[in-house]
């Protein structure tokens, strides 16, 4: 137990918290940041290691429209360490592989001239008749492409990955996640001749940076910085319980063994599940807050990686599976992010996700299992003979996405209200914490701010950041602080 209080502790080591932790260490704090994992850090940004292989458990593209990100990344990690990837990404559907972005004469060849019609003719029957408030994905997605477009080409994928019907889906996640995109983004991104100043639609970007051994290298090197500087990051310890007291916070956490320790602070910053959060505060938060925090929903995924005893098989980064005949969602290939992701160049590795729920019946099935059914799916995809595949492992992610069901926004804002009135110095930041499916630059931009807020140098609010890392209000003047000047939202 340790007597000393810091200014800040904090919880988890992903993006998030390791980033917060990473800012605190330039305005001369010490921090102490709590991971669950006694091995890696990163979170879903991890990157796990077998038998040589390095696997990217999620799959992640280093591309932001914020040049402060972009250049914290390399901050983080020399430049010698990164790679550019070209964006190769294709869609399996019915036996055929489809470029993404759709090409649309590839599309009209391989659909056949029927289907093509009905495509088109749905698409211009969904502009006709607009749904004028969407309230649910399907909604969403068929105003932006038409129904046949969305049958083919989102629906099936998209199910698997929230394990729920479209309709059921809020209209949010569309909006937040894929921004901008519609058919004719997605046509004239691939006819037209990319042109200096033109708006890039995230989603559909060529090219991206990668570091040369996985997202992993970089928050491990992250960690490693946090701790050179006097922070400390403790691995495999859990926390059991968040208690207000006079000099500010008290975290206690609980390791493998069973051993108990004590933090002190003034500020928490939290970027572990919202739920989690609540479960954790001492005295026990309200009933109807308590009701609320557990009707926050996540979907977990697994991912099965398989080694190939072939030195090439796809040319993609991944592949999305739009098959309702096969449980897996999409393929990565790991050679095509980085070759040393590979320790044995004769061979690949492909990583199979499947999106469940823990506890159902592809979460409960032994690893052998689930090696065994993601063989039998390759092959049965066409994408590798079962007889080469030589061996394989099951990397398990518990709460990867938070879901965007019916009456989320308001349980979180119920929440996020009852924290900010009655948890002062409670900071949360990131996916999970503020239960919102954001992409990793996002996730960085809010560690940022609240490790600012924490330190006293910005008033910034990091509900305010929007899932392509920009922050929403004009910024109008700013503030010194120990690590420079700050920007601070206008008066609205």
């Amino acid at each position: 137990m340790s007597d000393r209080v810091l200014q800040c502790v904090v919880l988890g080591a992903g993006p998030a918290g390791l980033t917060a932790a990473f800012e605190l260490t330039k305005q001369g704090q010490r921090p102490v940041v709590i991971e669950a994992d006694p091995e890696y850090v990163g979170g879903i940004a991890r990157t796990v290691q077998y038998r040589g292989y390095r696997i990217d458990v999620g799959g992640h593209r280093f591309f932001t429209k914020n040049p402060e990100i972009e250049t914290l990344w390399r901050e983080m990690l020399p430049a010698t360490e990164w790679l550019t990837c070209n964006r190769i990404t294709r869609i399996y559907y019915r036996g055929h592989f489809f470029d993404y972005p759709v090409r649309p004469f590839q599309a009209l060849v391989k659909l056949g001239p029927f289907t093509a019609a009905r495509c088109i003719g749905s698409f211009v029957w969904a502009k006709l008749r607009p749904v004028r408030t969407p309230r649910n994905v399907e909604d969403w997605m068929v105003g932006q492409f038409g129904r046949r477009l969305f049958e083919i080409f989102f629906k099936t994928y998209t199910e698997k990955v929230w394990g729920m019907k479209t309709s059921e889906i809020s209209a949010d996640w569309a909006a937040q996640r894929i921004r901008g995109l519609s058919l004719w983004s997605t046509l004239t991104s691939a006819l037209l001749p990319k042109r200096r100043g033109r708006r890039v639609i995230t989603t559909l970007i060529d090219s991206f940076s990668y570091p040369r051994r996985g997202p992993g290298q970089l928050w491990e090197n992250v960690a490693r910085t946090v701790n050179e500087r006097g922070g400390e990051v403790r691995m495999g310890e859990r926390v059991t319980a968040i208690s207000r007291t006079g000099r500010g916070w008290t975290v206690s956490t609980r390791d493998r063994t069973g051993e108990t320790f004590t933090h002190h602070a003034l500020h928490v910053i939290s970027s572990i599940p919202m739920g989690e959060l609540i479960a954790c505060l001492e005295p026990a938060a309200p009933p109807e807050i308590l009701a609320a925090a557990a009707r926050l929903h996540y979907r977990d995924f697994l991912n099965v990686a398989l080694v190939i005893d072939r030195p090439h098989l796809l040319k993609d980064n991944w592949i999305y599976i739009h098959d309702p005949n096969v449980r897996v969602g999409r393929v990565q290939n790991s050679k095509a992010w980085s070759e040393a992701m590979v320790p044995d160049q004769a061979t690949c590795c492909l990583g199979l996700e499947y999106f469940c729920t823990a506890g159902d019946d592809l979460w409960q099935s032994s690893d052998a299992a689930l090696i065994e059914l993601a063989t039998r799916e390759i092959s049965k995809l066409g994408l590798c003979p079962a007889s080469a595949v030589r061996s394989g492992c099951v990397v398990r992610q518990a709460k990867a996405y938070p879901v965007y069901d019916d009456g989320y926004a308001e349980t979180v804002a119920t929440i996020r209200t009852w924290l900010e009135r009655s948890a002062p110095g409670i900071h949360c930041a990131g996916r999970n914490a503020m239960h919102k499916y954001n992409n990793m630059d996002h996730s960085m931009m809010t560690g940022l701010i609240v490790a600012r807020r924490a330190a006293g140098v910005s008033a910034q609010d990091p509900w305010k950041v929007n899932g392509e890392a920009e922050y929403h209000e004009v910024v109008t003047e700013t503030v010194p602080g120990p690590g420079g000047r700050y920007p601070q939202p206008a008066v609205l």
